[in-house]
């Protein structure tokens, strides 16, 4: 495999999950830091060179540049336990990440990074506009892997996937910034500490 190179602010759980990933694959990664509040990822370097959509991740393999936090766990991945050979299972692991990006993430994430890093007095009218459809849609999403989580240990059956380190990397810290609690989700916080349990796990903060 080519040096690997994760472009990244450390806080991000779209960062993290990177990190998860490869700290269970035994995979090193050379880590290289933005500060996203001082708009680092936006300088005229950083769009020509890292990534023209100016976010990060951005996992760097080689001289070749991977955004999109999901994309880099699969290639990471590839050939391992981590990815299902089942056909049905892999689809389904799939699925669930799209889900993250879609449903989980948008108003998890965005209502964590909101609070507990901008700060509620920073924000904009039209943020401030989207804080109770966010925390409806954030709570729907918690409920439906609950659910799920009441029928299997993990996501995805009885086994770690992708699934499950993309999910946790921000279900673990939703409650930062206080938008949600996750107590009334017995089987989420049962599945966070199966996964924080797992052999090759490091935290957010590692």
């Amino acid at each position: 495999m080519p040096p690997l190179i994760l472009h990244e602010y450390a806080p991000s759980g779209n960062c993290y999950k990177i990190r998860l990933t490869a700290a269970h694959l035994g995979t090193p990664i050379e880590r290289r830091a933005y500060d996203i509040l001082a708009g680092e990822t936006r300088t005229p370097d950083f769009l020509r060179n890292i990534n023209a959509n100016g976010r990060i991740p951005v996992l760097q393999i080689g001289d070749r540049f991977l955004p999109e936090s999901n994309a880099a766990c699969v290639y990471l991945a590839h050939g391992s336990a981590l990815i299902p050979a089942d056909r049905f299972d892999h689809a389904d692991m799939l699925r669930w990440m799209f889900w993250e990006q879609y449903n989980h993430e948008p108003n998890v994430a965005t209502l964590r990074f909101w609070f507990a890093f901008v700060g509620a007095e920073n924000l904009s009218e039209a943020q401030k506009g989207q804080i109770m459809a966010k925390q409806v849609a954030g709570m729907a999403a918690l409920k439906l892997m609950d659910d799920q989580l009441a029928r299997t240990p993990f996501l995805v059956g009885d086994r770690l996937t992708l699934a499950d380190i993309a999910l946790y990397a921000y279900t673990h810290v939703a409650e930062e910034g206080g938008a949600f609690s996750l107590v009334p989700y017995p089987n989420v916080l049962a599945w966070l500490a199966r996964v924080a349990a797992q052999p090759g796990h490091v935290a957010i903060t590692d």
